[in-house]
C-alpha cells in the first residue's frame, strides 16, 4: 500500500526541480549569448602582404669618343667610370655607329691569318675580349701599355688589362656600344670640352711612329 508523499517531501521535489530548471536556463542563455558574440564579430579578413617586384635591370651603354680616345661606361642615365682607350689608327680606323656585345671572353686567344696565340702577356688581346655584334671588332686589353690614349690600333678599342678586367665585370651580352667618330653635345657632357689640337695631333703621330706590333686579330679568328 503506497501512502501519499508528504507536504515537505513535495516541497523538496519541487526545489530541486526548480534548481535543474534554473541550471539548464543558465546553461541555454550563455549558449545564446556566446552566438551572439560570435555573429557579431566581424570576418577575419587575411592580411595584405606587400607585392614584391624584381629590381629593374640596370640599363647600361658604353660610349666610346674617337677624337678623345675615351671610353664612358653609362648605368641608368649616370657615368660609372671613364677609361683612357687605344682607338684605330688613320689608316685602320674604328668603326663608327651603334653596336652590341655579342661575346665576353675571359682569357682569349688570338687568332690573326694563321698566327694562334694563347693567353698569357705576349696575347695581344689581353685577358679579356669583349667581342661587338660587327665582324672582327671588339673591346679588349693589350700587350702594348704605351699605346692607350692614342690613335694606334687596328680598329678595336684598346684598355689597360687592369682596366678591360673591370670593364668585364659591369658589362653583360645584349649592352649597348656606341662608337662616336665625331664630337657632339653628348660626347662634350660625358668628356668635357675638345682637347687641345696640338696635343692631339702629337698623340697620333706618336702612334704612327711606334714600332709595328702584331696585327690585331680577334677570338674567334675573324680578322
Amino acid at each position: 500500500m503506497n501512502l501519499p508523499a508528504s507536504p515537505a517531501a513535495n516541497g523538496q521535489i519541487a526545489f530541486r526541480l526548480l534548481v535543474i530548471l534554473a541550471f539548464l536556463a543558465a546553461l541555454i542563455l550563455g549558449a545564446i549569448r556566446a552566438s551572439a558574440q560570435t555573429l557579431q564579430q566581424p570576418e577575419a579578413k587575411p592580411t595584405a602582404q606587400p607585392e614584391t617586384r624584381p629590381a629593374p635591370t640596370p640599363t647600361r651603354r658604353i660610349v666610346v669618343s674617337i677624337p678623345d680616345r675615351k671610353l664612358a661606361l653609362i648605368e641608368n642615365d649616370r657615368i660609372v667610370k671613364v677609361y683612357d682607350v687605344a682607338v684605330g689608327a688613320p689608316v685602320s680606323p674604328s668603326p663608327n655607329g651603334e653596336y652590341q656585345i655579342a661575346k665576353r671572353l675571359e682569357n682569349p686567344t688570338y687568332y690573326h691569318e694563321g698566327v694562334v696565340i694563347g693567353p698569357g702577356a705576349d696575347n695581344p688581346l689581353g685577358p679579356r675580349w669583349i667581342g661587338l655584334n660587327v665582324k672582327g671588332y671588339g673591346i679588349h686589353g693589350t700587350n702594348h701599355p704605351n699605346s692607350i690614349g692614342k690613335n694606334a690600333s687596328h680598329g678595336c678599342i684598346r684598355l689597360r688589362n687592369r682596366d678591360i678586367r673591370d670593364l668585364f665585370a659591369r658589362v653583360q651580352v645584349g649592352d649597348r656600344v656606341s662608337l662616336v667618330a665625331e664630337r657632339n653635345d653628348e660626347i662634350a657632357g660625358l668628356f668635357g670640352p675638345i682637347p687641345d689640337a696640338t696635343h692631339a695631333a702629337a698623340q697620333t703621330l706618336v702612334a704612327k711612329n711606334e714600332p709595328a706590333a702584331a696585327a690585331e686579330g680577334d677570338a674567334r679568328g675573324e680578322r
